[in-house]
């Protein structure tokens, strides 16, 4: 029986995770980088399967130059979710090619310092996505708020696995000077792997921005008064128009219908409930859906679907955050007042 190396699975398993992620998004803006982020674990468990299942050693060549651009792509796909598909510079695309070039150069004049360089990119990149998720899921405008604590969580797991990646990385730099690599091969093989699978289902869970974003300029200091016109605006929004049942609604799309700046709402929701958007909106779909299973015999999955939510991990768990009870609890507890 051929041997098969584990890379070679994980690849297979990634490439399976491509086509469901592509078919989830197919009809939708997809986010470019992070599928581009998912292609390129693919290959880089390819390699890795190439280098230490049958020891092809040109392999570790190539290896870094794509380990040097998984940063980049990583840090690319989550600015699409916060600002929009907005296109980058050319100076900002040369940029972000620096750490990949970088590693091309060292690979001609000085292996000995790529690890180095890659531990730096690792890190910076992380702490660079860690700051632009510094507003928490509000951060996400363009995230369906059904979705958005999510993808807010993933992202958290994205930047925190580059974080473990440039651990890694110190972990087999300095094991190469003191045993002379006795623990290296194992280390890497298995954390790679490892982490190329967490950066793929993390970029597969944020999805992909529903539409282009609309630029807005951040308001001035917000006071007590305009938290309570803005509250006021976005509460009638709720109750008159249901824009919650909207399965797509983002803040930018609220900030749109309300007529009122994106970081505006944000602020004022913030000040006043002490919750992000993504909460206080869920919080009105939840609402309507225990009026609704206390006043009629419509299936959860139903009043599921007619108040905003389109998955039932989703809905569970959003509905047991506000009432603390399953939907058939609190359905069962509705009817057991009423008699």
């Amino acid at each position: 029986m051929p041997f098969i190396p584990l890379p070679f699975v994980v690849a297979l398993l990634l490439l399976i995770l491509l086509t469901v992620v592509l078919r989830r998004d197919g009809g939708s803006s997809q986010n470019f980088p992070l599928l581009a982020l998912i292609i390129l674990s693919i290959w880089q468990s390819v390699l890795s399967g190439l280098r230490w299942g049958y020891d092809i050693r040109t392999m570790m060549f190539l290896a870094p130059v794509g380990a040097a651009i998984v940063p980049p792509l990583a840090y690319a796909g989550v600015v699409q979710l916060v600002r929009g598909s907005r296109r980058f510079k050319t100076w900002q695309f040369g940029l972000h090619a620096i750490p990949a070039l970088t590693v091309v150069l060292f690979l001609l004049a000085s292996r000995d310092l790529i690890d180095v360089l890659l531990v730096g990119e690792f890190v910076g990149y992380a702490l660079a996505i860690l700051l632009l998720m510094r507003p928490g899921a509000d951060a996400l405008r363009l995230a369906p708020f059904e979705g958005a604590a999510p993808a807010y969580r993933a992202i958290l797991f994205t930047a925190f696995s580059l974080l473990l990646s440039a651990a890694v990385d110190t972990f087999v730099f300095l094991d190469l000077i003191w045993t002379h690599g006795e623990y290296a091969r194992p280390v890497i093989a298995i954390s790679n792997l490892f982490l190329l699978t967490i950066l793929s289902v993390a970029a597969a869970s944020t999805g992909s921005p529903s539409e282009p974003v609309v630029v807005v300029s951040p308001p001035p200091q917000v006071d007590v008064a305009e938290d309570a016109g803005t509250m006021a605006a976005i509460d009638a929004l709720m109750r008159a128009r249901r824009v919650y049942r909207d399965v797509d609604l983002n803040l930018d799309r609220l900030a749109r219908k309300a007529g009122i700046p994106a970081r505006q709402i944000s602020v004022a929701i913030n000040r006043a409930t002490g919750k992000n958007v993504s909460q206080y909106v869920n919080e009105q779909r939840i609402a309507e859906a225990c009026q609704l299973l206390a006043e009629t015999e419509r299936s959860v999955t139903e009043i599921m679907f007619d108040v905003g939510f389109q998955t039932k991990s989703n809905f569970n768990r959003e509905f047991k955050r506000v009432t603390e009870m399953t939907p058939l609890q609190w359905r069962e507890r509705a009817s057991s007042i009423a008699i």
